[in-house]
């Protein structure tokens, strides 16, 4: 007996979408199953957001769309970006945002009655969310509240709002083990009540642990589609096999027997947020030529450190000092070379930019303004340098919301290396980047290593490949630098971590 295919809550049929002539996503089609995970994988500018919005009836600024996209009927689409922090009112209280939705859907119940349904109402979307302490969270504004709390609060508003269907894009983007794993238990609750997820990840970890369906997508088109299980096991297209290769990290060169003076040293560093104490760290150094893993879990003070080192959190105690010299504890009062000295790529590469400039402006503008030097040859040695960093012209001279999330880091780092920086910070570079743009990211940082002997890195990081890059290992917990030594003692070790309260710390 023939059995009829499952009716899909939303589709896409082939979907294309150009931007100044060129598609970004070509000819994709996709089927949404009610209670099912469908994950949309590639590499950074690969389609996949651009596809997932789609769902929402978004597109970018100007685009030329074709194809048909079909949504619920029965309920809207819910959306749960990488960074919740950006569609949460910072001036409204969790329960202000939520009771919002929620007092619309009471409306036919006796005045009496309205406000306490809503409550109710908001409380079960947050406990549905796996945010437990509801009452309590009512009460806070966003920014007191972590990313992943964040993160669920904008999956209550789409739960309130009874959506069908969830595009989580990135969820677990910045994160530690241990919350990676509550994220997965988060969607695999969500998915149990019927709802469809459309997860977009370049996280194989999440994807392997919640895909019962996998689209794989290559500059804008899907190569390889099918069930998960399948997929893993016996992958059809060589891009699918390069995206699921193991990643090794680039062989990293012993640091010499004398390293000679740090060129940076950290020394009896109280930080604080407020009156809160968050972060203590006795006794760190960094030699020229070497590069430091700053390794633990979310909130455990790891950004702390690096904003302290490169003067943008000024509320502390104790000493940074480079070449011997103590660094001024805000950049404000840093000098022009004591600001090239020290620069910090971040996390997220878009918040960095000003998107109304071409990248090449932006990047070129570190020469002049911490060199000194003058506009074309900035321009050209910026040019120079992101060619070398796997950035063409072409896209050099685009506005930043043009490029790929991959492509904007490199862009990033281009911007500190203008400066001729003697250390650079880069805080979770590659920890929203699809396993080959990470892979070619790393080796692009051990090249820098084995190019400039006066270069020293430090990393932040709390993904275990990153940290093997480096020459050396630090573990923050719960705001205490609890351990550090040699990298290789984290390779001899893994799964018995360099101290008993780095365990969670290094998942």
């Amino acid at each position: 007996m023939k059995h009829e295919p499952e009716a899909a809550v939303a589709e896409i049929r082939d979907l294309r979408v150009e931007i100044d002539g060129r598609a970004i996503v070509d000819g994709v089609n996709l089927r949404v199953l009610p209670g099912r995970v469908t994950a949309l994988v590639g590499a950074s500018g690969s389609g996949k957001t651009t596809t997932g919005l789609a769902l929402l009836g978004e597109y970018p600024p100007g685009a030329e769309v074709s194809g048909e996209v079909l949504r619920p009927s029965d309920g809207p689409v819910g959306y749960v970006p990488q960074h919740p922090a950006a569609v949460l009112n910072p001036a409204r209280r969790v329960g202000a945002l939520l009771t919002d939705i929620a007092r619309a859907q009471v409306r036919d119940l006796p005045r009496s009655e309205r406000r306490a349904a809503a409550r109710a109402r908001v409380l079960r979307a947050l406990s549905d969310a796996q945010l437990p302490d509801g009452a309590a969270m009512v009460r806070r504004h966003p920014h007191q509240l972590s990313g992943g709390q964040q993160q669920r609060v904008v999956l209550a508003q789409a739960l309130l709002l009874g959506a069908r269907v969830i595009v989580a894009d990135e969820p677990t983007t910045g994160q530690d083990v241990l919350t990676k794993s509550a994220i997965v238990e988060q969607l695999a609750a969500v998915t149990a009540r019927g709802i469809a997820v459309v997860l977009l990840s370049h996280d194989l970890d999440v994807v392997r642990a919640l895909a019962d369906d996998v689209l794989v997508l290559r500059a804008g088109r899907v190569v390889e589609s099918g069930p998960a299980e399948r997929l893993w096991r016996a992958p059809r297209h060589e891009w699918t096999r390069r995206l699921l290769a193991d990643q090794r990290p680039a062989p990293r060169d012993e640091p010499a027997a004398d390293p000679g003076p740090p060129v940076l040293r950290v020394r009896d560093l109280t930080a604080r947020h407020g009156r809160t104490t968050v972060l203590r760290a006795p006794d760190l150094t960094l030699h020229p030529g070497t590069s430091l893993a700053v390794v633990g879990r979310s909130g455990s003070g790891k950004t702390t450190l690096a904003r302290c080192l490169a003067g943008l959190h000024r509320d502390h105690d104790g000493e940074i000092l480079l070449d011997g010299t103590p660094l001024p504890r805000s950049l404000r009062h840093r000098s022009p070379a004591q600001l090239a000295a020290v620069q910090y790529v971040f996390q997220d590469p878009r918040a960095a930019f000003d998107e109304y400039r071409p990248v090449l402006d932006q990047v070129a503008r570190t020469a002049v303004r911490l060199r000194g030097t003058d506009t074309a040859a900035a321009r050209a040695e910026a040019l120079d340098t992101l060619a070398r960093l796997g950035l063409p012209p072409e896209s050099a001279h685009r506005l930043p919301d043009r490029l790929s999330g991959g492509e904007l880091q490199r862009a990033a780092l281009a911007r500190a290396l203008l400066a001729r920086p003697r250390v650079l910070i880069c805080d979770e570079i590659t920890s929203g980047l699809d396993t080959v743009t990470r892979r070619g990211l790393l080796d692009l940082l051990a090249g820098l290593l084995r190019d400039r002997d006066d270069l020293s890195l430090v990393l932040i990081t709390h993904d275990l490949d990153t940290a093997r890059l480096a020459h050396r290992v630090a573990v923050v917990d719960a705001g205490e630098l609890v351990e550090q030594g040699p990298a290789h003692r984290l390779d001899q070790r893994i799964g018995k971590p360099l101290a008993p309260r780095a365990r969670s710390s290094l998942g």
